[in-house]
């Protein structure tokens, strides 16, 4: 059992308990920046499991400055959490790479090695010919999964590194997104992990 007089500790008060509260701020608004964004990608079965735990750890972390209210360091701590959560809620939402995306290329080259080169990739490419201000160019769309944007990426700078193109995030889409790559839980566990050892 811990004495309770380790709890008025100087080191305590200075030093351990800011720096739970700054994890604890980093651990709730991660998960709450993850959560909205789960939210925005109609992830309902998830949203509620992580607004649960994101409630709960903030209630730990609030409640602490508010006994705590003539330390400042308590402040800076709380704000501090808060500002790193937000970083890592993102880096989080970019490992994990849920949902769908839409590229749209715009080249003035003949764009047939192009839609070919996505197609035998297994992505559905859709051309249109279209007019600029430089003259005709072919406007390719092609719809993946956010998980398949790099190397999308690499296939149209192989093809055309000057070729224009924007990436937007698809909030739905109707049917399944080709190649239909099943995701496992383990490939999901090497994405959070970024400094993971590859299998020998």
């Amino acid at each position: 059992m811990i004495d309770a007089a380790f709890f008025e500790t100087w080191a305590f008060k200075w030093a351990i308990l800011p720096a739970l509260i700054i994890c604890a701020r980093i651990l709730d608004v991660s998960i709450g920046t993850v959560r909205i964004i789960m939210v925005s990608r109609r992830q309902k079965l998830i949203s509620p499991f992580l607004g649960f735990f994101e409630v709960m750890i903030w209630l730990i972390a609030i409640g602490q400055v508010l006994e705590n209210l003539t330390n400042p360091l308590y402040y800076v701590a709380y704000g501090a959490g808060f500002a790193m959560g937000n970083f890592v809620g993102i880096k989080i939402d970019e490992r994990l790479a849920m949902g769908f995306q839409v590229v749209r290329t715009i080249t003035k080259k003949d764009a047939y090695e192009l839609i070919e080169a996505l197609r035998d990739s297994g992505y559905m490419a859709t051309n249109v010919l279209a007019d600029s201000s430089a003259g005709p160019v072919n406007v390719i769309w092609t719809v993946l999964q956010r998980a398949d944007l790099e190397e999308v990426i690499a296939i149209i700078k192989s093809f055309n590194p000057h070729a224009f193109f924007s990436i937007e995030d698809v909030r739905y889409a109707n049917e399944a997104i080709p190649p239909f790559r099943r995701r496992s839980n383990i490939d999901v566990a090497r994405r959070l992990m970024p400094f993971a050892r590859k299998g020998k």
